[in-house]
């Protein structure tokens, strides 16, 4: 059985989208959006504060055993705690985000949830070898 909210919203996004129906926008759309989200994530950095990036080589410890004990050893690199105001921009971005990619999954007449499910698919069959 189909994810009925996933289904809704790529209905829904069908119905809604008609400015940028050719596949040049919802593509370059997309793209914009992704781009929008990184820049959000920028601002909440070097505008905000709310959060800081500390980035460094990672080292990883020679007596680690397994790939699975790695997940310890390795770091975001974010600190702090995103504020609601940027959370909220984000949250707004990505969401733009989703919409053109079903825009696009209609355009090529791919089931948004069938993407959704084959990727957690390969992500729980391959665990930790999901290494993407």
């Amino acid at each position: 059985m189909k994810d009925l909210i996933c289904d809704e919203f790529q209905n829904v996004v069908g119905d809604l989208l008609i400015r940028h129906r050719s596949i040049l926008d919802i593509t370059s759309k997309l793209s914009e959006s992704v781009s929008r989200v990184n820049r959000a994530v920028a601002k909440a950095v070097t505008e905000c504060g709310c959060i800081k990036v500390e980035a460094s080589k990672m080292q990883i410890p020679q007596e680690i055993d397994s790939i699975k004990e790695l997940k310890n050893f390795l770091d975001s690199h974010v600190r702090g705690q995103l504020c609601p105001h940027c959370e909220e921009i984000i949250i707004n971005e990505m969401g733009k985000m989703l919409f053109y990619s079903a825009a696009l999954c209609n355009t090529l007449d791919i089931s948004l949830y069938d993407v959704f499910i084959k990727e957690y698919k390969k992500a729980t069959t391959l665990g930790i070898f999901n290494l993407t």
